[in-house]
């Protein structure tokens, strides 16, 4: 094991802990309740982060801060932002939607998590998914070349095939349709707070599924 494996342990069982303390707990829940945009932006400025340092970790077999890790961050605090007004969106909806009859599943807490979970990563997710793919792009153009970026450079560096083959078509009914089902059945306080730490988990598969494919060609 390397120093930064520590650290980022560290930061991790630190997060862990203020949320598992009885008294920073109800901080926490008073805070995500009082400001939950910018509760939400904090959880995925630090945790989507994370998950991206991981991933770099599992790909090269080393620590390294990327190129541009604050606006990197920063776009991570908005997608958290705009998740907590989504996750309240779709989650209403849902309950709307049930309630008149025009989906199944009555009071079924586990069916009612599943239609938003469905739902929310078959429409929204691959728009944020692909925004967050073309801000990314551009980061990485900029930090390579002195001079304007255009959007059409963007999407021509992109991979599209494999965005749409692998992150639209293996990692949302396989990994995120079945995570977020089990979010939508926590208490809406820990709903975000819960994505963020997917992105975590999500930044290794990702990792191991780019090393795979490193190895195979």
């Amino acid at each position: 094991m390397k120093k930064g494996d520590f650290i980022w342990a560290g930061v991790l069982a630190a997060v862990v802990a203020f949320l598992l303390t009885p008294a920073t707990h109800e901080i926490f829940i008073k805070f995500t309740g009082a400001h939950p945009f910018i509760s939400g932006f904090i959880k995925f400025f630090i945790l989507a982060t994370m998950g991206e340092l991981l991933a770099i970790r599992i790909a090269t077999s080393d620590w390294s801060i990327p190129h541009g890790i604050l606006p990197r961050a920063a776009i991570w605090g908005f997608l958290g932002m705009a998740i907590v007004l989504v996750f309240d969106v779709f989650a209403t909806g849902i309950k709307g939607a049930l309630q008149k009859g025009l989906l199944p599943g009555g009071d079924s807490t586990f069916l009612f998590a599943f239609f938003v979970s469905s739902l929310m990563n078959l429409t929204f997710a691959p728009t944020m998914m692909a925004f967050h793919r073309v801000t990314d792009t551009y980061i990485d153009l900029k930090h390579e070349r002195d001079g304007d970026v255009s959007l059409g450079d963007v999407v021509k560096r992109i991979d599209w095939n494999g965005f749409i083959s692998f992150v639209l078509v293996k990692t949302v009914p396989l990994f995120w349709i079945p995570a977020h089902t089990i979010t939508f059945m926590l208490p809406p306080e820990y709903r975000v707070l819960m994505a963020a730490m997917l992105s975590i988990a999500l930044g290794g598969i990702l990792a191991f599924a780019k090393k795979s494919a490193q190895k195979a060609a």
